[in-house]
């Protein structure tokens, strides 16, 4: 299973472009920071991801101010060229 739920912040968002079937896209940079639990020890954890939005969950995001926290749950896949991975944002909480 490929399930990806984050709670982060929006950091960066592009303006809505459309894909070559006609679905509206948005390109995020998500920042997400917790201290968790590995091994018994207490750990700082920080990272910045990015994103993409593909079809009705843009309206939602695109109302999302900047500096918001949200969130997240969908999909990782791979980045353009097969390098890096791209979250890819199916539900907004």
């Amino acid at each position: 299973m490929n399930r990806f739920v984050l709670d982060a912040q929006l950091v960066e968002r592009s303006a809505v472009r459309y894909t070559p079937a006609g679905l509206p896209a948005i390109d995020l940079s998500l920042k997400h920071a917790s201290k968790l639990s590995e091994a018994g020890h207490l750990r700082n954890v920080s990272l910045e991801m990015r994103a993409v939005a593909i079809g009705d969950i843009t309206r939602p995001l695109g109302s999302l101010e900047l500096g918001g926290q949200a969130s997240f749950a969908g999909f990782i896949g791979s980045g353009r060229n097969g390098r890096g991975v791209v979250f890819h944002v199916t539900e907004l909480g």
